[in-house]
């Protein structure tokens, strides 16, 4: 049998100040396998000192394009017209973002942010994508192949998946994935940028009559159902607060994911499964 690796990343490092609390602690505590930091983000200054001071290595470049909610609103680093909706702040949806983002644009601004991330004395182990969007999920106009290069130029692995987890509930119900799959990890490989073998989500969103023992539960059998190989799963987690509570859809989810990772029945899920908590160097 082979082994079971996973990476735990904390997706939203340098969102906001409750964001960055409860990332810090489970990087701290070793809880997490790393996080991915948002340089166009108001908290990213605080996340920043705080990897210097605590010389925290295990962290990633979260390629930041939109900016979802009213409550945390940011501007993109160069400043160009079409990385901004007409609040002159980054587009709130995926939508937007493909159907006016220029390319050149998005590429002066994806090198505007590593370059950030690197003059604040962080070197990123890996990136990611925040929600997606350079997937060409919504309108079908990718740049998942820019982002692999840029990635090759920078000798970082990026998040993806070779394989399809058929339980997973987001990515198996998009279309043709299996085939989209195939197709990126041959660009990956091309360009000689790593990929996980598997990426699991779970649902952004509170769903219909779900708890926080429901939510657990959930994820506590994903660990015993892990497949074989370095998959990947990304959570946001946050401190309980009563503004970002008042003001951003599921903060609540958040606060569940934080929850989790320092619950004792989720720690002793992962030893009994047989699961190996792991890091983007072993998908170096």
């Amino acid at each position: 049998m082979n082994p079971k690796y996973l990476i735990i990343n904390c997706d939203d490092f340098g969102q906001s100040r409750p964001m960055n609390q409860a990332i810090m602690h489970l990087l701290e505590e070793n809880k997490v396998s790393s996080a991915t930091m948002m340089a166009p983000a108001p908290g990213f200054e605080e996340a920043a000192a705080w990897c210097r001071k605590r010389g925290h290595k295990n962290i990633g470049f979260h390629m930041t394009l939109t900016s979802e909610f009213d409550a945390i609103r940011w501007t993109s680093l160069t400043g160009h017209p079409s990385l901004h909706d007409e609040s002159g702040k980054m587009h709130k949806t995926v939508e937007a973002f493909e159907r006016h983002a220029e390319t050149d644009a998005i590429l002066k601004e994806l090198h505007a942010q590593y370059e950030k991330i690197i003059q604040s004395g962080i070197y990123p182990t890996h990136a990611d994508n925040h929600m997606g969007s350079l997937y060409g999920l919504a309108t079908g106009r990718s740049h998942i192949a820019e982002a692999l290069k840029l990635c090759a130029d920078w000798n970082l692995p990026f998040r993806f998946f070779r394989k399809v987890y058929l339980s997973d509930p987001l990515l198996s119900m998009i279309p043709e994935v299996d085939r989209i799959a195939a197709d990126v990890s041959s660009l990956a490989d091309a360009f000689g940028v790593a990929i996980p073998d598997y990426l699991l989500s779970h649902p952004f969103h509170i769903q219909e009559g779900e708890t926080y023992e429901g939510f657990k539960q959930e994820i506590i059998a994903k660990m015993y159902n892990l497949p074989e190989g370095i998959s990947e799963t990304y959570i946001h987690p946050a401190v309980d607060d009563e503004h970002m509570l008042q003001q951003v859809p599921d903060w609540e989810k958040r606060v569940w994911e934080y929850k989790l990772m320092l619950d004792d029945d989720f720690a002793y899920a992962i030893k009994d499964a047989g699961v190996i908590l792991t890091d983007y160097s072993i998908v170096r």
